[in-house]
Order: structure tokens, then sequence, then C-alpha cells
């Protein structure tokens, strides 16, 4: 199976050299220095299952043309750019995959709720992207993989249980999911189907919701967030409260809230929101934090820990220049 990974930074190259392990004919999108070190030296990853380097065909998608299926991996400010570039990647059966954080842009689309068909402009601006991609070659993603790059072509991946889950977005279980999971799958990190891919968009957002406007406001890690038992209480709260929004979507999900937290609580690791803030990249503020408060305003959901924390995670992003409301 010819697949692309497009965006090549940690999570991009972790899901990228997995595939090439596992036997697929593996490509990635990149720029800069990553791109550079990955042609010259190969893609490596320092996993807890041992170090291997990969040698995968990299460049632009022109360079590297049609595939049978694509796997989107940037955050969510790149995906205009997305949009402009993807189009050499696409055959006639091209399926592509769109494996990121926060709410999706196709979040409304095959979706069967009376907000069916409604458009996230904060998210696809213009619809560049369902013009240049299509809803038919969509398919819904989510990863749980705790990844840094160390330095160019080499990724630091911190836990054995890595995830990626695909979903159709009217609930089907296809052959083409089966198939990227699979080869997934093949090379060493567990790749699913579900059948209901928006409750594990929400079950992952919860996290990134509710604990990353806090880790913004701290500049520490989860578990240094997490040791202030004030702190602790207000991310319990957050959680509550973006479980109850996914909930009044028709997507409700369970989780041990105390065990979610006290796991948490013995991690160092970094979101990658606080990464970004870190090292001055543009911050996923709407896809994470911003329209997922708007939609639970349509669903008709207070949030106020959330309002609140959002808010000032927002200006902290804004004045570090890493963030700009959209127009209009």
């Amino acid at each position: 199976m010819k697949i692309c990974v497009f965006g090549a930074g940690a999570i991009g190259g972790h899901v990228a050299a997995r595939l090439a392990l596992g036997g697929a004919e593996t490509s990635v999108v990149a720029r800069g220095a990553q791109l550079a070190a990955i042609q010259r030296e190969g893609l490596t990853i320092e996993a807890p299952d041992g170090t291997r380097t990969v040698r995968v065909a990299a460049g632009s998608a022109a360079e590297l043309g049609p595939q049978d299926a694509v796997i989107v991996t940037v955050k969510a400010p790149s995906l205009p750019q997305v949009a402009e570039a993807i189009a050499p990647l696409l055959g006639p059966e091209t399926t592509v995959a769109f494996v990121m954080n926060g709410i999706p842009w196709w979040y409304f689309d095959r979706h069967g709720g009376p907000l069916e068909g409604r458009r996230l402009p904060a998210i696809d601006p213009g619809d560049r992207l369902r013009e240049a991609v299509g809803i038919g070659r969509t398919l819904g993603g989510v990863v749980y993989s705790a990844c840094t790059v160390t330095s160019p072509g080499v990724i630091k991946v911190e836990h054995a249980n890595n995830r990626v889950i695909l979903g159709e977005l009217d609930g089907s279980v296809s052959p083409r999911a089966q198939a990227i999971a699979g080869a997934l799958s093949r090379g060493g990190i567990s790749g699913e189907v579900t059948d209901a891919i928006r409750r594990e968009v929400w079950a992952k957002l919860m996290g990134n919701l509710s604990q990353g406007p806090f880790t913004i406001l701290s500049r520490q890690g989860i578990g240094g967030t997490l040791a202030d038992p004030t702190v602790r209480t207000a991310i319990l709260r957050a959680m509550r409260e973006s479980m109850a929004v996914a909930a009044a979507l028709g997507h409700p999900f369970e989780y041990d809230l105390e065990k979610r937290v006290a796991s948490s609580s013995r991690l160092a690791h970094k979101p990658s929101i606080l990464q970004d803030l870190e090292l001055g990249r543009p911050m996923e503020v709407e896809a994470l934090f911003r329209t997922p408060l708007e939609l639970a305003r349509m669903a008709g959901v207070e949030t106020p820990t959330l309002d609140l924390s959002v808010a000032l995670a927002t200006q902290a992003a804004t004045a570090a220049g890493l963030y700009a409301p959209p127009a209009g």
C-alpha cells in the first residue's frame, strides 16, 4: 500500500516510521531541517520497543505523486497550506485520513443531526480544504502518542502504548479504514477502526481542552500542573464540562476521571500546544480550545471553568504572537 504522511513532525514522523516498518510504501511531505535530515539520514524513532531508522521518500507533494492513502498529521494552523499543496497526492481512489487533535473541519458532515453540513470557518477558512480534498475521500482520525522531535529526523516516543483510531464520518466500517489501520498495526502502532469517530474525537479532546490551557498558564508539563490541589480540582471540573458538551452533541463517553488525573499526574510530558508556545510556533487555539466552546454554545451547555481557562490561555497565545483570532 502506497501511503504518504503529510506533515512529518513528531506525530507524523512516528506514524511514517511505523508504516515503513510494517512494509508499506511510505513517503512524507516535510520541510526545512526535518526534510533535509530525512532525505540525508532517514527517519529515526527512539521508542520503548527499540531505536530504528527507516528510509522513506521525502519531498513535496508534487515530487511524490498520487497515493493510495494520505495521512494528514499537521497541526490545525497549517491546514490552509495542506489545501494548497495536496492535489498532486490525490488519485481517483485516494483516501485522506485527518489524524489530528481538536475539533476537525468535517465534524458536521455526514453527521445526521440537526447541525448536518454546518461549516467551521475558523478551522477551514473559505472551505479551501473541503474543496481541495472533498468529503468523499475523508476519514477522521485520532492519535494517542506522546512524541518529541529531539533533533531533525529523530523522534523520541515516550510510551509503549500508541494508538491511531480511524473512522468513517457516517459511522460505517469500511475496507479503506481497515486497510490503513492494518498497515499501521503491522508496523507496531495499534491501528483501530471505530464506528463512532466523533466520540473518539471528544474522548481525546477532553484531555487537550481541560489540561492544555492550565499547562500554558503554569508553563509546566501535565504532572507539574496537576501537583497543585486547586488546579487539579479545576481540571477535573473542566473535564466534566467537556464530557457534558460531548454528551449534549450526541457523543457521550465514559471515563474514570480520578483515575485519568492520577495517571496524568505521573507524566512529565508537555502537551504539544505548550511545546509550540515554548518554541514560538503557531498554536492550535481554535481547534483545541475556542471551537469546542463554540460547540458548547450551540449545544446550550454552560462551561464556566473552560470559559475562564481558555480565555486566559488565548490571551497568553495572543500576547506571544502565536495566535490571532480569525477575521470576522
